[in-house]
């Protein structure tokens, strides 16, 4: 069994493909925060310097602050992550609103990023089309 956290390779492709798009670069180059993704026991922190992901941390720590948290299951996010989800997972707040995911913190820092946010997190799913 590995040692690497499951969702961390999949982070690790987000911040590469993010730095291959420059229309995503422009929208979120007001952002530098740390975000917090709960993925079922699993912590990961983001640190974001203007629009890029600069770090990716792995393990809870209550010593990292962050901006906003999303919280969520793997297999919510891997519905999500499908080329056409089902209604509900094709986005984040669809999740919330299904009660698959919550959203935490400075909430109003999320919405300011909105589009940044959701074509970030649907990296993913472009590679599945692809």
């Amino acid at each position: 069994m590995s040692d690497t956290p499951a969702l961390l390779p999949t982070l690790e492709r987000i911040a590469e493909r993010l730095d291959a798009r420059p229309h995503l670069l422009r929208m979120g180059a007001l952002f530098s925060e740390t975000v917090l993704m709960e993925i079922d026991d699993d912590c990961y922190y983001l640190t974001f310097h203007r629009g890029r992901i600069e770090k990716i941390a792995h393990g809870r720590n209550r010593k990292t602050p962050w901006r906003f948290a999303i919280r969520t299951d793997a297999d919510a996010l891997e519905r999500f992550w499908q080329v056409q989800p089902a209604p509900g997972f094709h986005d984040l707040f669809g999740l919330v609103k299904l009660g698959r995911a919550s959203i935490d913190g400075d909430i109003l820092s999320l919405v300011k990023n909105l589009r940044f946010f959701k074509e970030l997190l649907a990296i993913p799913r472009e590679e599945e089309r692809a």
